[in-house]
């Protein structure tokens, strides 16, 4: 089962075990995923369609790349090898280049809002900030 469809009770309690994965990358990959599922909406209540379809397709490959994150460690773990340690290294980034992106668009989509959902497009650039910078972090862990 992907990490993304597990109930939400059942990824945090998999997150707290002793175990290499589900860790911290999946978690980033997920929050970066949340921040986009709130562009998508504050995108909706700016009436910004162009915003709405970008952010449904950035929430969905963050949440590929939490599963991404962690097969790569459980490879990386098994084999030790340069292309493990560069897989793990990448996802990572692209955990990060994705959260930029969705920074981006809901700076972007709050500038169109005059309601309560400004709260909505806030909350997402924050966790998507906070996202890209662990991803950058563990990336350089990783290195």
């Amino acid at each position: 089962m992907h990490l993304s469809e597990r109930p939400v009770g059942e990824f945090l309690a998999a997150l707290g075990e002793r175990t290499p994965t589900p860790a911290s990358g999946a978690a980033t990959a997920l929050t970066g995923a949340l921040a986009a599922a709130l562009v998508e909406l504050a995108g909706r209540f700016a009436g910004d369609e162009e915003s709405v379809v970008r952010a449904k397709a950035l929430w969905s490959r963050l949440a590929e790349l939490a599963d991404e994150d962690a097969a790569a460690y459980e490879a990386f773990m098994a084999e030790r090898t340069d292309e493990a340690r560069a897989r793990i290294i990448l996802v990572p980034e692209e955990i990060a280049a994705c959260a930029d992106e969705v920074a981006e668009l809901a700076e972007h989509v709050r500038a169109q809002l005059r309601s309560s959902v400004v709260g909505d497009a806030e909350a997402a650039a924050e966790l998507a900030r906070a996202a890209a910078r662990v991803a950058r972090r563990l990336a350089e862990l990783n290195r």
